[in-house]
């Protein structure tokens, strides 16, 4: 493994292709995951230190495991008065490992199959900030599967969607969101499992929606991106169906989207361009739309993008494969 550095760019080399990564929610950690991208049973996640003053990155052999099949998604216990922290990861099962100091354990390997012990592989998940015990699933198999993590317990599974269900995201305590290859941007309220508010469909019929992001600062909003698609749309759940914006400025599909963790208008978007735009969203929409307040290129086409919120000069990205933390 190598590592570069300027002061805006930090950048770790690792010996295989990377994809999901997951900055730590603590300031006092400083940890940083990352899972690797290879097509075949056996995988890895490789925990990392970042040092923000000296602006280092360094391995920890102890706390790097094994993974089976890549990790879709990465992410940190959001608050928590553990001692340790929690990383939860995605794929054929959501599984949860504590970091000791100098060891690794699994605490919980869950399957949301009733049936068999294969369950359709998970797409995303998502961890609730408001209810902590709380993890939200996506899968191919249509459903969405919320987890109550301290139990070990399903807490209720839904038919989310017609078509494979590719990510999800909390917005309040009881509320989340999810896109499919349906098409269709759904709100879901636990309070009233039997409805679901669709508020957004692909112009073109049958166009998958990959990837949402949920704006914690100000909930009215929604990111989602298209299949193949350069676009990232901006949603207002009040007034449903018409975007508010639509963000057009990269040159291939858009593949990772990240709302700004301190601020309710700051909005950052990846892709195959192998381009991070930072967008600042205006009260109006002109009619040429919008242009990102700066761009950065990487080497290749950028996978994945995570906003750090416990340090958020910082923005995290996985091309190929390297782990790139930029400075904003």
């Amino acid at each position: 493994m190598e590592k570069s550095t300027n002061n805006n760019l930090v950048t770790y080399d690792f010996p295989y292709p990377l994809y999901a990564m997951s900055f730590s929610r603590r300031s006092s950690d400083q940890l940083i995951a990352v899972g690797s991208f290879i097509e075949e049973y056996n995988n890895r996640v490789d925990i990392l230190t970042f040092d923000n003053e000296n602006l280092t990155l360094n391995p920890t052999p102890n706390l790097s495991f094994a993974h089976p099949y890549p990790p879709t998604k990465l992410m940190f216990q959001p608050s928590s008065s553990a001692s340790s922290p929690i990383l939860a990861s995605s794929a054929d099962y959501l599984r949860l490992y504590s970091l000791k100091n100098d060891s690794i354990e699994l605490v919980s390997s869950l399957n949301n199959s009733k049936s068999s012990e294969f369950c359709a592989p998970l797409t995303s998940f998502d961890w609730n900030d408001f209810a902590p015990q709380r993890i939200g699933t996506s899968s191919i198999d249509t459903t969405c599967t919320i987890w109550d993590i301290e139990k070990g317990v399903v807490e209720t599974q839904l038919i989310a969607h017609d078509k494979e269900v590719y990510d999800i995201a909390w917005g309040e305590a009881g509320v989340f969101a999810s896109v499919s290859a349906d098409g269709s941007v759904r709100i879901f309220d636990l309070r009233d499992k039997e409805h679901s508010t669709i508020v957004y469909e692909s112009p073109e019929p049958d166009t998958p929606l990959l990837r949402l992001a949920w704006n914690k600062q100000d909930l009215r909003y929604i990111a989602t991106t298209l299949m193949d698609s350069n676009k990232v749309v901006i949603l207002d759940i009040r007034s449903p169906t018409m975007p508010v914006a639509e963000l057009e400025r990269h040159q291939a599909s858009v593949n990772a989207v990240a709302w700004a963790p301190q601020s309710g208008r700051h909005i950052c978007s990846a892709g195959d361009d192998a381009q991070a735009l930072i967008w600042e969203l205006p009260a109006v929409v002109g009619p040429n739309g919008i242009d990102p307040l700066t761009m950065y290129n990487a080497g290749s086409e950028i996978n994945q993008l995570q906003w750090s919120a416990a340090q958020p000069e910082w923005i995290g990205i996985t091309f190929s494969n390297k782990l790139q933390l930029l400075r904003v």
